[in-house]
């Protein structure tokens, strides 16, 4: 079974095309031109073990809104596609990261059913050029599109890059778990028999 996927997605705001490989092993080509959201997004791969190819041009003249959200949504896009009917798949996945004084808990389920639940307070502010509150528009529009419910939770942390790296690292850890193939399973994994 190959659970790959490629989505591309136009609009007069942006303009991307990503490559999704679950089975893989962590190697990326990240390029947008937004650097901070390159470096998590790279986080998203290498720690999710996923091979993840993205070329994203955006309206960052106006601000990095735009191209995060797209992003976003052609990921929880890829994410969808590659699962199918998510048949032998663990579905829920949480784990708990520290980065330095970090500390950052995730939680998912790959239900059918899109909730953002992000108890992480954010100050208005950057890291680099990055707005640190395209974070939340990123997972909301990731939800959304994958169909899936998701809880970030920050127990800790002060220092900006730390927080949003230890949130990063979490998904891609929690998404690892939610989409591994369980052998014990031959369906899907609920008991209605669809997700």
């Amino acid at each position: 079974m190959s659970r790959k996927a490629l989505i591309e997605r136009k609009t007069r705001e942006t303009d991307i095309s990503l490559e999704l490989g679950l089975d893989g092993s962590g190697s990326c080509s990240i390029q947008t031109p937004v650097p901070f959201f390159n470096h998590m997004l790279e986080q998203v791969a290498r720690h999710g073990f996923f091979d993840l190819k993205l070329r994203a041009q955006g309206d960052v003249e106006i601000d990095a809104h735009h191209t995060v959200e797209d992003i976003g949504i052609v990921l929880g896009c890829a994410f969808r596609e590659a699962l199918g009917d998510k048949a032998g798949i663990h579905r829920y996945g949480a784990k708990t990261i520290p980065m330095d004084e970090a500390l950052a808990s995730v939680a998912m389920d790959f239900c059918g059913r899109p909730c953002l639940v992000f108890d992480v307070e954010l100050p208005k502010g950057k890291v680099g050029e990055f707005d640190v509150e395209l974070v939340k528009e990123f997972f909301t529009a990731f939800v959304n599109q994958a169909g899936a419910t998701l809880h970030i939770q920050l127990l800790r942390g002060d220092n900006l890059h730390h927080v949003i790296e230890a949130i990063f690292k979490a998904f891609a850890r929690t998404l690892d778990e939610a989409v591994a193939i369980d052998p014990r399973l031959s369906g899907v994994p609920s008991t209605k028999g669809t997700l």
